[in-house]
C-alpha cells in the first residue's frame, strides 16, 4: 500500500490522517471504508484490505483514526470521552470523506468496522442513513459486558509486564498514544454503562454482521443484539474463530463479505 497524509480540522486544531487506497482504479466502482479496531491501525490490516477489495472487485479506503498509526497521536494529557466513537463516526469519518473529495451520492459506499472501528461504522450508518450501500461489521460492540472489560484489563497487564508495547511501536507512531487511549476509556467506570442499542434503530441499510464464536472482547449477544433490532442484518458466527476474524479465518470473511458488497441484501 502506498500511504498518503491528509489535513483534517476536528476538535479544533489541524490533524494530519495516514490513508491508503486499494483495489480496483476505478473511482465508479463500489468502496469500501475500512475502521480498525480499538489497538488498530492502517499497516495493521496487512494484506487484507486488498485480498477483499480483489475479491469483491472494489476500491479499499484504508486509514488511521487520530490516536493511532502515522496519525495525529493524541495529546499527552487528553483522554478520549464517553463518546469517542460517537465522534470518529460523526465527526472525524464524515471529515475525512469530504477532504478526500467522496460522495456517497456518486459511488456505492460501504463501511467495513472491526471491534471499535464495527461500532463506529454502525454509528455512522445510523446518523447518515442515506449515504451507505452496506456495512460490514466484525466483532462490534453494542454494550460493554463483563468478558470485554476481563480482557482489556489482561491486555493492560500485558501492555506494563510484556513486550506488547514494543509489538504495537512497529504499527505506532506513537504507542502510548494508541493504548492508552483506548484502555483508559475502556476501564473508566462510567463506561459499563455505555450502549448503542438505541442508536442503531435508526439504520436503514443491510448490514453484514460477523463475529468469531470464540471472540475473548465479547459474546454472541454483541450481533445477535443487532439482528434482533434490524431485520435486514444477515449473520455470520464463525467457528475456530476469536475476536479477529480477518487474521484467524480470513477466507470465510473475505467470502461472506465478497458477496455482500456484490449484493446488499441478498442472503444467499
Amino acid at each position: 500500500m502506498s500511504v498518503q497524509f491528509v489535513d483534517v480540522a476536528w476538535a479544533g486544531r489541524p490533524v494530519r490522517i495516514e490513508h491508503a487506497w486499494v483495489g480496483v482504479d476505478d473511482a465508479a466502482a463500489p468502496l469500501v471504508v475500512f475502521l480498525h479496531e480499538g489497538l488498530g491501525s492502517l499497516a495493521m490490516w496487512k494484506d487484507f484490505p486488498q485480498r477483499l477489495c480483489a475479491a469483491a472487485g472494489c476500491r479499499g479506503l484504508v486509514y488511521s483514526r487520530p490516536g493511532y498509526g502515522r496519525s495525529t497521536p493524541r495529546a499527552a494529557e487528553e483522554a478520549w470521552g464517553l463518546d469517542f466513537m460517537h465522534r470518529q463516526a460523526h465527526e472525524v469519518l464524515p471529515a475525512l470523506l469530504q477532504a478526500l473529495h467522496i460522495d456517497p451520492a456518486r459511488q456505492p459506499l460501504f463501511l467495513f468496522g472491526h471491534s471499535d472501528g464495527g461500532s463506529i461504522a454502525l454509528l455512522y450508518a445510523a446518523k447518515f442513513p442515506a449515504q451507505l450501500a452496506g456495512a460490514i461489521v466484525v466483532a462490534p460492540h453494542i454494550l460493554v459486558e463483563n468478558l470485554s472489560v476481563a480482557s482489556i484489563e489482561k491486555a493492560r497487564d500485558a501492555y506494563r509486564d510484556t513486550d506488547l508495547r514494543e509489538r504495537l511501536a512497529k504499527y505506532h507512531d506513537d504507542p502510548d498514544s494508541a493504548f492508552w487511549g483506548w484502555n483508559g476509556i475502556w476501564l473508566h467506570p462510567p463506561f459499563r454503562q455505555w450502549s448503542i442499542e438505541e442508536d442503531i434503530k435508526s439504520i436503514t441499510c443491510p448490514l453484514l454482521a460477523v463475529q468469531g464464536v470464540d471472540d475473548e472482547y465479547g459474546t454472541l449477544e454483541q450481533i445477535r443484539g443487532i439482528a434482533r433490532r434490524l431485520p435486514r442484518t444477515q449473520s455470520l458466527e464463525i467457528e475456530r474463530c476469536g475476536h479477529s476474524p480477518h487474521r484467524d479465518q480470513p477466507e470465510a470473511l473475505i467470502a461472506a463479505a465478497a458477496q455482500f458488497v456484490q449484493h446488499p441484501g441478498d442472503p444467499r
